[in-house]
C-alpha cells in the first residue's frame, strides 16, 4: 500500500495563524489560568502545546505548565502496533489532580488515541476538568468523544489519512491530505 498526496491543507503560517486564534478561544473559555495546564499527547501534540502554552503567555503573561504524556501502553489496539511497543517517558511535572487540562492532538479521527489518554492521565490523579484540543478533527468518531478546541474541521473518506508536519518533528511545517493507494 503506498499513499498519494492529494492536497495541502495547511500552510506553517496557517498553522501559527490557528494556534494564535486556539490561544484566545482557550483564554476566553477558562476564567482563572492559574489551575491551567496542557498536556500534549506524544508526538505531534506535543510541541502543539508547547506553542500553545509560549502563545497564551504572550498574551496573558501567565506561565501555563505544559505536560507530556505517552499513551503506547493505554491503547486498545497495541497488539496491532507492534509486539514490542516503542515507550517513551510521561513527563508531567505538576499534579494532574484537581486542574483544569487541556489535552492537545494533532488529529482528532477516531477518539481512541483521546480515550487512551484519558486512561492515562486519570491513572496520575482526578484532575476538575479535562477538555480536549485537536488541530484537525477529521470526523469518524468510534467513541463518544468530541473536542472544545478545534483548529479545522476537514470531512475525509476512509482511505484519506491527514498528515500534521511540525518543524519540532518533521523539519517540516504544514498539514496534508494523502489518500492510500492499492500500488
Amino acid at each position: 500500500m503506498a499513499l498519494r498526496e492529494k492536497g495541502q491543507l495547511m500552510t506553517g503560517s496557517e498553522i501559527d495563524r490557528t494556534l494564535t486564534r486556539l490561544a484566545h478561544e482557550i483564554i476566553e473559555k477558562n476564567q482563572s489560568l492559574d489551575q491551567l495546564a496542557l498536556v500534549g499527547i506524544r508526538r505531534r501534540g506535543v510541541p502543539l502545546a508547547q506553542r500553545l502554552a509560549e502563545k497564551i503567555g504572550q498574551l496573558t503573561q501567565w506561565q501555563i505548565p505544559v505536560g507530556v504524556l505517552d499513551i503506547t501502553f493505554y491503547r486498545d489496539d497495541l497488539s496491532k502496533v507492534d509486539y514490542k511497543p516503542v515507550v517513551q517517558a510521561t513527563e508531567i511535572p505538576f499534579s494532574v489532580t484537581g486542574r483544569d487540562l487541556i489535552l492537545v492532538d494533532d488529529v482528532l479521527y477516531t477518539g481512541r488515541t483521546t480515550r487512551a489518554a484519558l486512561d492515562a492521565l486519570f491513572d496520575r490523579g482526578r484532575p476538575r476538568r479535562v477538555q480536549l484540543l485537536a488541530l484537525i478533527d477529521r470526523g469518524h468518531r468510534e467513541l463518544p468523544i468530541e473536542a472544545r478546541y478545534v483548529g479545522k474541521y476537514v470531512e475525509t473518506t476512509d482511505r484519506e489519512i491527514i498528515e500534521v508536519k511540525l518543524e519540532e518533528v518533521d523539519q517540516n511545517e504544514r498539514v496534508l491530505l494523502v489518500e492510500r493507494t492499492d500500488d
